[in-house]
C-alpha cells in the first residue's frame, strides 16, 4: 500500500516517535474532512470514503471496502472523523515505515479495530484480512499467532497482542542499533 504522490496526505507529518500529528495538522485534517463532507453531516459515506481513498492511496476496491468495514464501528454505513484520522495516522505509519511504532504506541486502537466482533479477542482470519494496513506477511502473520497465543486458543486477546507489539518493537530497535553500529565502524575504517 502505497499513498499517491501529490495527494493531501503526501504533505502531512506523522511524528516518528508518537505517531500522532501536530495540533497544526489535525486542524488541517479536519478541515480537508469538512470539504470531503459534501452531505455536511460531519461523516462520510461509503463512496465519499471510496473515492477518497481511490484518490489517496493505491488501494483497490475490495481493500477500501475491508478499510471502511473496519472503521465504521457503530455500522451506520458512515465514518466520523475521529475514525478518519485513526485511518490517516495508520496510512502515513504505513507510507513512513513505522507500523512497528504504531502497532506499539496504540495497541489497544489497533487491538480494538482487528476485534471485530467485540469479544476482546483477534482471530487469525480478521487479522490476515487487514495484514495490509500493517505491512505484516502471511508467515509473520502465521507465527504471531503460534508465538504469542499463550492461551492456546488460536486468537488474541489484548495481552497477548501487547506482548507482541513489545517484542516486535523491541526487534526493531536492536536491528536499528545495529545498523548503526556497523555505519559507526564503517565510517572509522575509512577515516582510518
Amino acid at each position: 500500500m502505497r499513498l499517491k504522490q501529490g495527494s493531501f496526505l503526501w504533505y502531512l507529518y506523522l511524528d516518528k516517535v508518537h505517531c500522532l500529528l501536530s495540533v497544526r495538522n489535525v486542524k488541517t485534517l479536519l478541515e480537508y474532512f469538512h470539504l470531503l463532507d459534501v452531505h455536511g453531516k460531519n461523516t462520510l459515506n461509503d463512496v465519499l470514503f471510496y473515492h477518497f481513498l481511490h484518490h489517496a492511496t493505491d488501494l483497490n476496491k475490495t481493500q477500501i471496502n475491508l478499510v471502511f468495514d473496519l472503521l465504521d464501528w457503530s455500522a451506520v454505513g458512515e465514518i466520523g472523523f475521529e475514525q478518519f484520522y485513526v485511518l490517516v495516522c495508520i496510512l502515513l505509519a504505513h507510507e513512513n515505515h513505522l507500523e512497528e511504532q504504531f502497532m506499539y504506541r496504540h495497541s489497544r486502537t489497533v487491538f480494538d479495530l482487528l476485534d471485530l466482533n467485540g469479544d476482546q479477542i483477534i482471530s487469525p482470519k480478521n487479522f490476515g484480512m487487514y495484514r495490509f494496513l500493517f505491512n505484516i506477511q502471511k508467515q509473520e502473520l502465521k507465527d504471531l499467532f503460534c508465538d504469542f497465543d499463550i492461551t492456546g486458543d488460536h486468537r488474541l486477546n489484548y495481552q497477548e497482542f501487547k506482548l507482541y507489539t513489545i517484542v516486535r518493537i523491541d526487534k526493531l530497535q536492536k536491528r536499528q542499533n545495529k545498523t548503526e553500529e556497523n555505519a559507526k565502524r564503517e565510517r572509522s575504517i575509512l577515516c582510518s
